[in-house]
């Protein structure tokens, strides 16, 4: 058939993952991958509107692929939490988009680009409730994005998300493992479980008892024996003392957790209609900390929401200081028409979350680099992924903790676990010295 395809895949995981999963089915249909949109007859962008600088960026690629299309033939489409928020609104405002695709129409655009019937004006809305994928890897891969929920119940006040994604709904749990099983004998070595809440996880089995994501990881772990097992993002007011349990007893589960806690202020986090307080996230990393043996947390934090006094930003610095996060991902609250914080008063002025946010990425930037330096002069365990950008003999590894390391190596090395001493730090990747293949 030798039709071509183009993805550009914005925002969270669950998106590259529903991104892999889409290329799955195409490559097993006869489709090829094209290196750029002129090669390509459907160029497709699947889309965030988590945060407005992902919508901006993506209103900005949509007019560099009309002015493509006026040279070159291909169906132009937009997929994703984009769509399903501004709908037909985005071919109002980009006539060269050719076809929509929402959250829960994904299932039913792939049949129809399959099977050829997709057409200019079409729009794929779907379903009320969303569908899995059977498969998200594909053929030669070693590493792999699986979800296993998906939506959000938890209507926090500045996210689009539960509007975009719907209710929270679990994915039967002997799917997973089904997929799992695949994977790992395709030579996977590491899976990262994922959802809007991935710890919410929640499946009524017959019979009428609960499976929650505790449950299903004593399973995965009992049933596969792929190497390493990530997950993410956390809520941390689903984080359980048993899901705590099971970490700290079983050394394929990496000790990297992402645990988003926004902000530091437990009325700025009651603003946010976020459900635990400042001392109930410190308490619960303090005993994250004495069960689970060398615990790495990164983090979210939302700076400059609606009300915000300057107290509210001081007791976020205190925290990070507190916790001692290995990084943080830091991003000033911008308004998103659909939230419930859109309408709200009191804003802060433009320049004064600026300020606060530089200052804040200086004080985690401070934090990352103590906690990297103390790294130096240990052993770790990294999965190499690439050749390094900067040298043809050198690889790039990823550690349990979420680290990047990059040693000698050729290209025979990717896909492997190999022992690494830390020896220096160069920006944020660390410079390692192989020892031996891993187990």
């Amino acid at each position: 058939m030798n039709k071509q395809y183009f993805i550009e895949t914005y925002g969270c995981q669950m998106n590259v993952a529903e991104s892999s999963a889409l290329e799955k089915k195409l490559h097993d249909a006869g489709w090829r991958a094209a290196s750029s949109g002129e090669e390509a007859d459907v160029v497709l962008l699947n889309t965030c509107s988590v945060r407005k600088t992902a919508e901006n960026r993506i209103w900005g690629r949509l007019g560099h692929f009309k002015r493509l299309k006026q040279e070159n033939r291909f169906l132009l489409g937009v997929m994703g939490c984009m769509t399903e928020r501004l709908g037909e609104d985005i071919r109002k405002e980009a006539h060269a988009v050719d076809f929509l695709v929402g959250t829960f129409g994904k299932v039913d655009f792939t049949e129809a680009l399959i099977n050829g019937k997709l057409n200019r004006g079409d729009a794929f809305f779907g379903h009320e409730e969303y569908e899995f994928a059977r498969e998200h890897c594909d053929s030669g891969e070693f590493q792999a994005m699986l979800p296993i929920m998906h939506g959000c119940d938890n209507f926090c006040s500045y996210c689009i998300v539960p509007y975009v994604r719907g209710h929270e709904i679990s994915r039967k749990p002997d799917e997973i493992i089904f997929e799992l099983k695949k994977i790992e004998k395709a030579g996977v070595k590491e899976v990262t479980l994922i959802g809007q809440n991935v710890n919410s996880y929640r499946f009524t089995l017959e019979g009428g008892s609960l499976l929650d994501f505790s449950g299903l990881l004593r399973r995965i772990l009992t049933e596969t024996k792929i190497p390493w097992i990530r997950f993410i993002s956390s809520n941390p007011q689903d984080l359980s003392d048993d899901l705590i349990d099971v970490i700290s007893k079983n050394e394929r589960i990496c000790s990297h957790i992402h645990l988003p806690i926004q902000h530091g202020s437990t009325d700025v986090l009651k603003a946010m209609n976020r459900k635990y307080t400042r001392e109930d996230y410190l308490l619960l990393v303090d005993k994250m900390r004495k069960n689970i043996p060398d615990l790495s947390l990164t983090t979210d934090l939302l700076i400059g929401f609606p009300g915000e006094r300057e107290e509210d930003y001081l007791l976020t610095a205190d925290l990070i200081k507190k916790v001692g996060f290995e990084d943080a991902y830091t991003y000033q609250y911008n308004a998103i028409e659909g939230t419930a914080a859109f309408s709200y008063e009191n804003q802060v002025p433009e320049a004064e979350k600026k300020r606060r946010l530089a200052d804040l990425i200086e004080i985690q930037r401070a934090i990352s680099s103590k906690i990297k330096g103390e790294y130096i002069g240990k052993e770790v365990t990294a999965l190499v992924e690439k050749i390094s950008r900067k040298a043809d003999d050198e690889v790039l590894g990823r550690t349990e903790n979420n680290q990047m390391v990059v040693f000698a190596g050729d290209a025979g090395l990717i896909g492997n676990m190999c022992r690494v001493k830390i020896k220096g730090l160069s920006g944020n990747t660390f410079l390692g010295e192989k020892i031996c293949l891993g187990d």
